[in-house]
């Protein structure tokens, strides 16, 4: 397989990935309708950040290891269900208090920091061992002739990165259309209740996984 032969079939595998509804998208649009466009952009960031982790220990065998090994997979698992099951469990005391309601037109320091969002996003991805264990599974059936197994694990995340960045730019897009019907309080505790509801579901699911 060439390289433009692995990179465009990957492309097309990484695309359907990227579209599919799941949490990565959940924080990002709950960003993007809480917190305003740079917030959004900084989980979606970090999540992005997330996946090259993955993608460069995929290349160096870490996550080989964690496949293979119960242990250690149950462990990180537990870790990233209980990171998950915080944030969202969090979220829904927020709804059930009423508090939380952010101010659309604020300044930025008002919502939580860029840095806050960024690093919810990157550990969300790298507290995840799925993540990991799917560049395990599918990264070598795009190896391309010649390319150093490092490298091109790198060029393929760096494929994925682009296309979820491009994605994630079109929800932030759309969720700032709509910004102005989401001063009310009930539509931000609204978000957060799905949110939240969509977090814990993730870490509970997470936690029972084999």
């Amino acid at each position: 397989m060439t390289l433009a032969q692995a990179l465009l079939s990957f492309a097309v595998v990484a695309a359907v990935l990227t579209i599919t509804p799941g949490l990565d998208m959940a924080l990002v649009l709950r960003s993007a309708l809480r917190d305003g466009r740079g917030s959004a952009v900084a989980t979606g960031v970090g999540i992005c950040a997330g996946s090259l982790v993955w993608a460069v220990a995929a290349a160096v065998g870490v996550s080989a290891l964690l496949t293979a090994s119960a242990t250690a997979f149950t462990v990180l698992k537990l870790v990233g269900a209980a990171y998950m099951l915080f944030l969202g469990l969090r979220m829904l005391w927020g709804v059930v208090r009423g508090t939380g309601h952010v101010d659309l037109d604020a300044a930025p320091r008002t919502r939580g920091g860029a840095w806050e969002h960024l690093r919810r996003g990157l550990l969300t991805n790298v507290l995840n061992p799925k993540v990991g264990a799917f560049y395990v599974a599918v990264l070598p059936h795009f190896m391309a002739d010649g390319v150093p197994t490092a490298v091109m694990g790198l060029l393929l995340a760096l494929v994925h990165v682009v296309e979820s960045l491009v994605f994630f730019a079109l929800i932030i897009a759309g969720a700032h259309s709509v910004r102005g019907l989401l001063q009310r309080p009930v539509a931000q505790r609204a978000i957060d209740a799905v949110t939240g509801t969509v977090l814990v579901l993730f870490g509970a699911r997470l936690a029972t996984s084999r």
